[in-house]
């Protein structure tokens, strides 16, 4: 079958559904999604290990729950200074040796962290992680961009972000089980073994990404012709409902910014989770780290299903907007269920398996929106501006959570009250997004 033939089938709704290009799909998923998943599951432990760190680092360190929580979120004011130059930097040098970058850099810092003897080193080298981190997600979500067309993008984000639940259930039992069986050895403490054995493990990963990504379809060796001539003919189709900018011009749009504050809300719900669940599981009664990390790799592994199975809804339905406020609902809903009935431990798990579905839901589809929206350098800009206004709720939530926790003599539940009202906001906001259909196969534009 010709390009030509291939697009116009395209154009009337049917290749989509036709094997060869059901197959063709599946290879690109293969050979792209496994490495970037594992990088990403790399990244996520790195940024919040300091969860499980915690548990240990306050009292060796005489650190408060207003120190921790500032510690925690300032990664993200580093973060959000450098998140749009660093994009734009991936967009002109290329993703293969900008993504390698960014993670031996991230590796390197968060190994350092095994050093940090008081709040000043803690806040420093958490910030330094933040800067060292930058661009890296939504410079992965550009690159996805450019090898998956819009109608099958929200699935290939979720499979991607996956590794947010998955680097919970891997990151918790193996940092409860650093910090139970290496404290003391060498006369170094177990949460300075997890900064330094898990930061190595990053390093890997960075220095593999310079020789296993490939920065564009037309350099592959493991397409043929045919295959590369239907990618691009998809993608060409898909960016004709883009808006090509400049990156002067992403700053200047509001839509950008509308999305921006969005995914705030949302970001306010992830980090809530990320940051605290191991505290609420604490809570609920549980004493052993190795124990406190299992039950936290729970609500992570039984998200995974639900976040590839609302992804492909949402995709399968060419519907974004009820999908993502129904997810912010349930996700408010769990957090705060796991903090009302904490003195039931089953309860309380039951409740964040609940808050871990909705939450880590929301994203993927998410950002099938702006990914489906915008073009060019604006794209670049676009993408990390709307990533790093979100993530400033890197530091608001966690610093909100711990304010509010020492405050209220360590009670979790007025923080959990300031996390879910963001994401009722969030499904209020997303709600509220003008949006119309250009035609039934469209995947829609802002009004």
């Amino acid at each position: 079958m010709n390009a030509d033939s291939y697009g116009n089938r395209l154009a009337l709704g049917e290749a989509r559904d036709d094997p060869a290009h059901t197959a063709l799909y599946a290879k690109l998923t293969r050979r792209i999604v496994p490495f970037l998943f594992l990088a990403f599951v790399v990244a996520y432990i790195d940024r919040v290990n300091v969860s499980f760190a915690k548990l240990q680092m306050l009292t060796d360190l005489s650190l408060s729950e207003t120190v921790y929580g500032a510690g925690a979120g300032i990664f993200f004011l580093g973060y959000f200074i450098f998140e749009v130059p660093s994009n734009l930097i991936l967009h002109r040098v290329g993703a293969r040796r900008w993504i390698a970058r960014i993670m031996v850099s991230w590796a390197i810092v968060s190994s350092l962290t095994v050093f940090v003897s008081g709040a000043t080193s803690f806040y420093v080298l958490r910030f330094l992680l933040g800067v060292a981190e930058a661009g890296f997600f939504p410079g992965v979500v550009l690159y996805l961009s450019n090898w998956f067309p819009a109608q099958r993008r929200s699935q290939i984000i979720a499979l991607f972000m996956t590794a947010i639940p998955v680097s919970g259930a891997i990151g918790g039992p193996l940092s409860g089980w650093l910090m139970a069986h290496l404290a003391g050895v060498h006369g170094i403490a177990g949460w300075r073994w997890l900064f330094l054995v898990e930061g190595l493990g990053s390093l890997v990963v960075g220095v593999a990404a310079f020789f296993v990504l490939t920065d564009n379809i037309a350099d592959v060796r493991w397409l043929n012709a045919e295959e590369k001539s239907r990618i691009a003919a998809d993608l060409a189709r898909d960016a004709l409902t883009r808006t090509e900018t400049t990156a002067r011009g992403a700053f200047a749009n509001p839509k950008v910014w509308l999305l921006g504050l969005l995914y705030f809300c949302i970001a306010m719900g992830n980090y809530g989770l990320a940051f605290w669940v191991p505290t609420i599981i604490k809570a609920s009664g549980v004493a052993s780290i190795g124990n406190i990390g299992l039950l936290s790799a729970v609500p992570s592994l039984i998200s995974v299903v639900a976040m590839i199975w609302i992804a492909r809804h949402a995709d399968r339905r060419n519907e974004r907007r009820v999908h993502v406020a129904l997810c912010c609902a349930i996700g408010a809903f769990g957090l705060l269920a796991s903090v009302l009935f904490a003195a039931n431990v089953t309860v309380s798990v039951v409740a964040l398996v609940v808050a871990a579905i909705g939450i880590n839901s929301i994203a993927p589809v998410f950002w099938g929106i702006p990914t489906a929206l915008l073009g060019g350098a604006g794209a670049a800009a676009g993408l990390a501006v709307i990533n790093c206004t979100g993530n400033l709720a890197g530091f608001v939530s966690p610093f909100i959570v711990g304010w509010l926790a020492d405050l209220s003599g360590g009670k979790l539940l007025p923080g959990m009250l300031a996390i879910a009202a963001a994401l009722l906001i969030g499904a209020a906001l997303v709600m509220g997004i003008p949006f119309h259909r250009t035609s039934p196969s469209s995947q829609g534009t802002f009004k």
